[in-house]
């Protein structure tokens, strides 16, 4: 088996999955349950399984996969040196440097990268993927599903402002936006307190 593969047994029959070096730090431990979404490509020289934790990674990497030029190895090189939401935020920022570190990707590539996602990535996007991915707004206001959707648009509202207000201090994008999603967001956070809880973390 690669590196860059984990198997997965399901009814019986262990299936191999190939994923970005980001979902192997974050599996648990063997024997354990792990949901993955996966991709199954179909070529004339063999099939295979590629895996990831969200759903909104996967559809990085099918977007990645839509950019000419960009076969699945490259794809999985890019979320393997840049985590999913380092990469939007990349693709946001335009920041074609961070990008072209991945393996086989050069300038102009990291730049068509940009140009052709930049249209299909938003910070908005972002900051609620970062709060689904850490629960923030769930279990608010329970049975209440206006009242939880109207405090996540809030705290998707005060992360994205906070982000703002990080690179008006003189941050990159990149730093401010990792520097937020490490903050435990919680119901009723407004902007200053989101920012106070991410310079912890700068």
């Amino acid at each position: 088996m690669e590196e860059d593969a984990i198997v997965v047994e399901t009814g019986g029959v262990g299936l191999e999955i190939r994923v970005p070096l980001s979902v192997l730090e974050q599996l648990p431990a063997i024997g354990e349950e792990v949901k993955i979404h996966t991709y199954f490509q179909v070529r004339e020289d063999g099939m295979n399984l590629y895996g990831f934790l969200s759903r909104q990674d996967k559809q990085m990497f099918k977007q990645l996969l839509g950019v000419n030029g960009i076969g699945p190895k490259a794809a999985l090189g890019i979320l393997s040196t840049l985590r999913p939401d380092d990469l939007r935020m990349a693709i946001l920022s335009e920041d074609a440097k961070a990008i072209s570190k991945a393996p086989g990707v050069g300038a102009k590539t990291a730049q068509r990268i940009i140009l052709d996602l930049k249209d299909k990535v938003s910070m908005d996007q972002l900051t609620e993927h970062w709060l689904s991915a850490n629960g923030a707004g769930a279990g608010s206001g329970a049975g209440d599903a206006d009242g939880s959707s109207a405090a996540l648009t809030g705290l998707a509202g005060a992360a994205k402002e906070a982000v703002q207000a990080l690179t008006a201090l003189g941050y990159s994008n990149m730093e401010a936006s990792r520097a937020v999603k490490k903050v435990e967001l919680t119901e009723g956070m407004t902007t200053e307190d989101v920012l106070k809880a991410s310079l912890k973390y700068l």
